[in-house]
């Protein structure tokens, strides 16, 4: 998923509504699916982070031992 806040509301409101939930039902969603959504793009960040630490520690490690 994008790390863009929000990016999920549009297929969010499609799969409820071809499920049936009413749009209360939605609207309660969206509510909720804004906090979940603040958790979502900064666990995707942290990963990138933590991805680029290791990358750069195993590039580190491997030019220091052939160069």
């Amino acid at each position: 998923a994008a790390a863009v806040p929000g990016a999920v509301i549009p297929l969010l409101m499609m799969v409820l509504a071809m499920v049936g939930v009413p749009l209360e039902g939605i609207a309660i969603m969206l509510g909720v699916d804004r906090i979940l959504d603040m958790c979502r793009t900064t666990l995707n960040v942290i990963g990138d982070l933590v991805i680029a630490t290791i990358v750069d520690r195993i590039e580190s490690e491997s030019s220091s031992r052939t160069g």
